[in-house]
């Protein structure tokens, strides 16, 4: 079992990490973080990507979590964290959201939702602090 998380370089993607790690710890259980991409994404974007993951694969030694980090290029980001979490078996789904308005709290992202109902396994979402 594991935890798998979807990671993207922003204030949601990174409480999403801090809960995984979290959840990793309680559990015993190695983290998959998912960093998806888009299949135009230029070299730059890709470049600033795996610079940011290996500061994240660094973090992740640091806490003395097991991890994999998988960039995957499919562009669906809800599928792409689905079907990890169907292939390794997760215990765990974790995402962030970002903070909506009132109205805006009726509408969940399309993603979000996707992952909500249908991942094979249980989906913890975190939202980052007040900045």
């Amino acid at each position: 079992m594991s935890i798998v998380v979807g990671y993207v370089a922003t204030p949601e993607g990174r409480a999403a990490l801090d809960a995984a790690v979290a959840e990793a710890r309680l559990r015993d259980e190695p983290v998959v973080l998912v960093a998806s991409t888009r299949p135009d994404a230029g070299s730059e974007e890709r470049e600033r990507l795996s610079v940011e993951l290996e500061t994240v694969r660094a973090e992740l030694e640091g806490h003395g979590v097991p991890h994999d980090v998988r960039v995957l290029d499919g562009g669906d980001v809800a599928e792409d964290l689905i079907g990890t979490a169907e292939e390794v078996g997760a215990s765990l789904v974790v995402l962030g959201l970002r903070r909506r308005s009132p109205v805006g709290k009726l509408i969940l992202g399309a993603n979000a939702q996707r992952v909500l109902f249908d991942a094979p396994c249980p989906v913890l979402t975190a939202k980052p602090g007040p900045s």
